[in-house]
């Protein structure tokens, strides 16, 4: 697959050098494109500020941005009932199956282990 959607969590990861983030930023590398939804660059934005750190720009220049222009409401049903999760967890999948309504054409990269196994519920490539 050439498409990924990105959750925050890869871009923070990333930013502060956890421990896999030279092989992850590798991987998000590779994809032809990368989606998300544009809550991705206040949260990426506000770790950063928080922790004094500098580079989000770079980062955030691989992101091609999701504008839904519609509720997300089908979205939210079909989430919510697979597992307890935030609020912006739900909001980043619900705009990954905007973007890709058949799951199986988009990969849903995320860190998180609960909204991972919601998105592999959903369909989505990991």
């Amino acid at each position: 697959m050439s498409f990924a959607y990105v959750d925050t969590s890869c871009l923070v990861a990333i930013a502060f050098d956890e421990p896999g983030a030279r092989r992850l930023a590798g991987r998000l590398e590779r994809f032809e494109r990368r989606f998300a939804a544009n809550l991705l660059e206040a949260e990426l934005r506000a770790a950063l500020a928080r922790e004094r750190v500098s580079g989000g720009e770079q980062l955030l220049g691989w992101i091609t941005w999701v504008h839904p222009n519609r509720p997300l409401t089908p979205e939210f049903e079909r989430i919510v009932p697979l597992g307890p999760l935030k609020g912006a967890d739900v909001w980043h999948l619900a705009c990954a199956l905007f973007l890709a309504p058949t799951e199986r054409d988009l990969v849903f990269l995320t860190l998180d282990k609960r909204q991972r196994e919601v998105a592999a519920r959903l369909g989505f490539g990991a």
